[in-house]
């Protein structure tokens, strides 16, 4: 008979983080920041700066992610370990910031394999080191027993002595554009729960799905936007149409998208529209989780690389709400929201 998988119940703490140490450690490359790492009973972290940027974000099970998806995907623990950082990086980013220090917490139930524990820290590690953070690494955490999986991720980073790119700064006249993917994880989700069997998918298809396990946010273009001289900044996490709705409003602003620059972003994703029958527009203005970039930069200088323009910034009429518009008329698709039902 097969032997059953060591399970988390079955090891100490201690013998819990022997495992997961070493994983980062090898994987991970060390910040100068840390100053003291996992051991003790809290991290020592420098802050050269005199300022930190901090984040922090949660991925909890059947909430944020599931361990069995309806086409036969079974998310594994590097996907999740990814995921966690990349989103947790994004925000930082989106600052216009470099990211310096992880801190992880991580609740499991007693039957969680252990070899999913240690594929979660490998994850995490390389997720780090190819998504280009190498001044950032994981200063410590903790471990917990729960009846779910949860993976909460807490980010330091610095500015640098520069100025942060704030949501509230756009103005009329800017130039809206974006960094990195729009749409790609929507439809990997939109696969994932989908009746199309994961191994059937063409490596093309495939793409999409990967993409929402292992998101991919450009973390070189939030500082090269900040010095570049961005108005304003945020992270797309939850949709083009919902995040810009939160930068237009905080800077009472109107973000008017062109709709031949959404057509463009579009026109990648249709091989997974037409297989599902989905309109890949609708992944652009509604799907979360690639974790790009909107920002907005003065109509005369040049767009930093890794942006791309997307529409312009008006001012609000004197009737007029702040918020999207698409080629003058109000945007229709509202994104994600962690609370709806």
């Amino acid at each position: 008979m097969p032997q059953s998988p060591l399970t988390v119940a079955e090891l100490s703490e201690a013998e819990l983080l022997t495992r997961i140490f070493p994983r980062l450690e090898l994987n991970a490359v060390h910040s100068a920041a840390v100053l003291l790492g996992p051991g003790d009973d809290a991290a020592i972290v420098a802050v050269p700066d005199g300022r930190t940027v901090i984040s922090i974000d949660t991925q909890v099970q059947d909430q944020d992610f599931r361990l069995q998806w309806n086409n036969g995907y079974r998310t594994t623990g590097y996907d999740v370990g990814w995921k966690a950082a990349a989103q947790n990086l994004s925000d930082i980013n989106a600052m216009g910031a470099t990211a310096t220090t992880l801190v992880v917490s991580l609740t499991m139930p007693a039957d969680t394999p252990v070899e999913w524990i240690e594929d979660l820290a490998d994850g995490l590690a390389a997720a780090i080191g190819k998504l280009g953070a190498g001044s950032c690494s994981v200063a410590g955490g903790d471990l917990g027993r729960g009846g779910e999986l949860s993976v909460t991720v807490a980010v330091l980073g610095t500015l640098s002595g520069g100025q942060p790119v704030l949501r509230s700064g756009a103005t009329a006249g800017d130039t809206l554009a974006i960094a990195g993917k729009a749409g790609c994880a929507a439809a990997g989700l939109a696969l994932l729960e989908s009746n199309h069997p994961v191994a059937s998918l063409a490596p093309e298809l495939r793409l999409f799905l990967d993409l929402q396990c292992r998101p991919e946010p450009p973390l070189d273009a939030g500082p090269g936007a900040r010095t570049s001289g961005a108005t304003a900044m945020m992270d797309i996490s939850d949709g083009l149409v919902r995040d810009g709705t939160r930068l237009a409003v905080a800077s009472n602003v109107v973000l008017d998208l062109d709709p031949g620059k959404l057509k463009q972003l579009a026109a990648s994703l249709r091989p997974a529209a037409a297989l599902l029958g989905a309109d890949p527009l609708a992944w652009v203005l509604g799907g979360g989780e690639d974790h790009g970039l909107l920002a907005t930069f003065p109509a005369d200088i040049q767009l930093p690389p890794g942006f791309t323009g997307i529409g312009s910034v008006q001012a609000r009429g004197s009737n007029e709400a702040a918020g999207v518009k698409i080629a003058g008329r109000p945007a229709d698709s509202v994104g994600w929201d962690h609370f709806a039902d």
